[in-house]
């Protein structure tokens, strides 16, 4: 990229030679204004830029004028650019030209050679180790400030290359899965913590910003409703529904107040002790009654029952489902190796009595039990937790960058979640029965599958519905909508991919399965997939 620049002491008529300029070049109010705010910041005999990615045109036609142009530079620069445009802007993040506010916090000495620093993501988590060394001379000058001779010279060093665990063909279909929705994939190696694709949609191109991007894209992406610059992936916090069934079930059968054989009657509804009000199962508006007369863990995995659920809450309480639920990584940011990751909520009656002031009452604690309520979890933290019960209990930490120049990075320590064998095999079937039973809830993307997976659907209220009424998706507003969500791993015997799926306003789960099976089908399945 080329860079046009002038040198204060050389330029005789400032105004006259930025008017001249403009009919050669163009220059739009936004480089006249970081052009003025960077000429207070540099020395008279220090190049300062006023346009950067010139054209050739553009450079032909201040190569014709220089000599008319006395002060005025056109220097060659690398540049930052992403070939990949917009696919992996939310993961890679971008980087940016140095704003006054970074500026003020930076060593200016370690920036004098650069205009840009790492704004998101890994490229502003990593900085300092993507930034390198500045090379510098000692110099003597005069009174003035001219130099008049080198003294000493110390070259720069480059930053150090960043290998990532991203898998460019995952993050290509899990892009193009979501399409034009609002919505998030997470996918991991259960094994590592290496997150094999990160994707948050509506998506944008990161190389708006490597320049300065102008007022009106910047505008466009910031006034958006789809809001873009939001990455859901890791800032988005929404109900995790019945996502997170399968570690109910974990609590339930290591506080043994169940086993896989106990049941609960399930006439579609559920009631608390001395209260006349009726938490209903979403099954009640299809059939009319509950899932089964009577309905164990494997049931209530695989057809999604509230009433067990409700039960189990009720039993647990909500501090003892937040002992049993925080180690999965709920209520807390992940550490994933990025910015800005939000940390959810994972309630308590603490919680509650600390952030606004009101004691807890039992019917919140059926909503959260069912992962609603006042529970929030992130995409990565569904996509954590899911590769910690593919793992039986050992959590990884998410993690985007697995080299740093020749060495590996060292992992965060694995955390085990103590329970007992039998435990993890009664989740697992119940989560292979949400794919593959008869009436599992994820059963429309088994037709053909390869492998085995187990899955859990989950569906989160965007509004609350009344008791006595129907949810009507036709008669909602688009953004009212539940939002659909759908967590996996596969192969069930051996996993090597667990997924989290997440499609705002989607109305259930049955739009974020099918994605989360295309993504799968990717990683198993690439061979065949490419031979056929």
């Amino acid at each position: 990229s080329h860079i046009l620049s002038l040198v204060r002491e050389r330029v005789p008529d400032l105004e006259g030679t930025l008017s001249a300029l403009g009919e050669l070049v163009t220059v739009d109010e936004d480089d006249l204004e970081a052009f003025r705010r960077r000429l207070g910041q540099r020395r008279p005999y220090e190049p300062v830029p006023l346009r950067f990615r010139l054209t050739e045109e553009e450079r032909a036609r201040l190569a014709v004028n220089r000599h008319r142009l006395p002060g005025v530079v056109v220097d060659a620069q690398l540049m930052r650019h992403y070939p990949q445009g917009d696919l992996f802007t939310h993961a890679i993040g971008y980087v940016g030209r140095i704003n006054e506010r970074e500026a003020a916090r930076l060593d200016a000495s370690d920036y004098r050679g650069t205009f840009h620093i790492g704004k998101t993501g890994i490229e502003r988590r990593y900085e300092d180790t993507l930034h390198g060394e500045v090379g510098y001379q000692n110099v003597e000058t005069n009174a003035h400030g001219r130099v008049l001779r080198i003294l000493d010279r110390f070259d720069p060093e480059p930053g150090q290359d960043l290998v990532l665990n991203l898998d460019s063909t995952l993050q290509r279909v899990a892009t193009e899965a979501l399409g034009d929705q609002r919505g998030a994939v997470v996918a991991m190696d259960p094994a590592t913590g290496g997150v094999l694709a990160l994707v948050s949609t509506p998506v944008f191109d990161g190389n708006l910003f490597v320049n300065g991007i102008s007022s009106r894209d910047y505008s466009a992406l910031r006034d958006s409703p789809d809001v873009p610059l939001f990455n859901r992936a890791v800032q988005g916090q929404y109900p995790p529904g019945s996502t997170i069934k399968p570690l109910m079930g974990v609590a339930g059968l290591e506080s043994g107040l169940v086993t896989p054989e106990s049941t609960v009657p399930d006439p579609g509804w559920y009631r608390l002790p001395g209260d006349t009000r009726r938490y209903r199962d979403w099954i009640l508006r299809i059939r009319g009654t509950g899932h089964a007369p009577e309905v164990d863990l494997h049931m209530a995995l695989a057809e999604s029952c509230d009433v067990y659920f409700y039960d189990l809450a009720r039993r647990l309480t909500v501090d003892r489902m937040h002992e049993y639920l925080a180690p999965f990584g709920l209520g807390a940011r992940t550490g994933i190796d990025t910015t800005n990751e939000r940390p959810g909520v994972l309630p308590s009656s603490d919680w509650k009595r600390k952030t606004l002031g009101q004691p807890w009452y039992p019917g919140e604690t059926l909503s959260v039990g069912i992962g609603q309520g006042y529970m929030l979890a992130t995409p990565v933290q569904l996509a954590a937790a899911t590769a910690a019960i593919a793992n039986r209990g050992v959590f990884h930490v998410p993690k985007l960058v697995r080299r740093i120049g020749g060495d590996a990075v060292d992992p965060a320590p694995a955390r085990v979640i103590e329970a007992a064998p039998e435990t993890w095999d009664a989740i697992h079937e119940g989560m292979r029965a949400v794919v593959h039973g008869e009436r599992g809830t994820a059963k429309i993307i088994a037709r053909g599958l390869q492998y085995q997976m187990a899955g859990k659907t989950g569906t989160a209220q965007v509004i609350g519905i009344a008791q006595g009424e129907v949810y009507d998706e036709d008669e909602i507003a688009e953004r009212h909508r539940n939002h659909g969500l759908f967590v996996a791993f596969a192969p069930l015997e051996a996993p090597t991919i667990a997924v989290a799926v997440i499609v705002e306003n989607g109305g259930g789960s049955t739009a974020a399965s099918p994605i989360a099976r295309e993504v799968i089908d990717a990683w198993l399945l690439r061979g065949t997939l490419a031979d056929g």
